[in-house]
């Protein structure tokens, strides 16, 4: 069987390319790959697109950094805190750069992963015929439905070239298990051109295969799969690690000017150097995040004879 393992900075020196639309964080609160982004800060990626549902403070970071052209979502910031402020400075100051804003509620951001995924021209939808995001957005076009004449709007696909996606356990061919919160994961995993998958545990395809309905995204549509334990923190990750709600509370407090998110950069991306470096940062933290609570889903019998 073939593998797909890899590192970390292998996979985003080889898979993500200046220019591209990048999903981060379509777990909505839990698995945000965070070592995702810290590994495109590091290697200095350039003009990407951020694809932002509910991406927590992973998409302010890559702003800040400068990685970061335009942004295609409904908010950016720090859920624990409110709007990032390096999203603000690239919006208000154009610092350090303009950034794009390519305006989308959280639910019609979901429907235009769908139609990516499904292949499908449009979505229609009504929930925001009279908002300000029809005006905003222009490739929202309003239509008539043909069946009852009343107005409708109409959502185009978004097929990003990379998401990566933060999974409880993968085998080494790509195919993994992930449960939770799973907000539009799977949406993002099957539209998207190359997935990348950071696990926190590597296991044998015979225990994925074991649980079918656990997979959301088979393993040939996996260009990579990276082993990273907690790779996701400070976001939690279900049955596995708890959220870590003083790092965004610090994050938000430090990222609030410019000096002090450089400063936070220099702590907690550059001078660890990769997500073993991170974790050895974390020290103690790290066991103390780390779920220990038995709350096991009972046994499904896939038997057919």
């Amino acid at each position: 069987m073939s593998t797909k393992l890899t590192t970390l900075a292998e996979a985003v020196r080889t898979l993500v390319r200046d220019g591209d639309q990048v999903v981060l964080g379509a777990g909505l609160e839990q698995a945000i790959p965070f070592a995702a982004a810290h590994e495109i800060i590091r290697q200095g990626k350039r003009n990407l697109t951020s694809v932002a549902p509910i991406s927590d403070m992973v998409g302010d970071m890559l702003i800040g950094a400068g990685c970061i052209a335009k942004v295609v979502g409904a908010w950016m910031g720090n859920v624990s805190a409110g709007l990032g402020h390096n999203y603000r400075r690239a919006v208000e100051q154009g610092l350090p750069h303009p950034i794009a804003i390519e305006d989308y509620s959280n639910f019609t951001l979901a429907l235009a992963l769908w139609a990516g995924a499904y292949g499908a021209p449009y979505v229609p939808v009504r929930t925001i015929l009279g908002s300000d995001i029809m005006a905003s957005n222009p490739k929202i076009l309003k239509a008539e439905d043909p069946y009852t004449k009343t107005p409708i709007a109409l959502i185009p696909p978004l097929r990003p070239d990379v998401a990566f996606l933060s999974v409880q356990r993968a085998a080494a061919n790509g195919d993994s298990h992930v449960w939770g919160n799973l907000g539009v994961m799977q949406e993002a995993g099957m539209a998207a051109e190359r997935v990348i998958l950071l696990a926190d545990q590597i296991v044998a395809s015979e225990v994925i295969a074991s649980d079918p309905n656990r997979v959301i995204v088979p393993g040939f549509r996996v260009a990579a799969v990276v082993h990273t334990p907690c790779g996701q923190h400070p976001s939690p990750l279900a049955g596995h690690w708890k959220r870590d709600g003083d790092f965004f509370t610090d994050y938000h407090r430090l990222s609030r000017e410019p000096e002090s998110f450089q400063a936070w950069l220099k702590e907690w991306v550059f001078e660890p150097g990769s997500p073993e470096g991170y974790l050895a940062k974390l020290g103690r933290r790290v066991e103390a995040l780390r779920i220990r609570e038995q709350a096991l889903s009972v046994p499904a019998n896939y038997g057919a004879s």
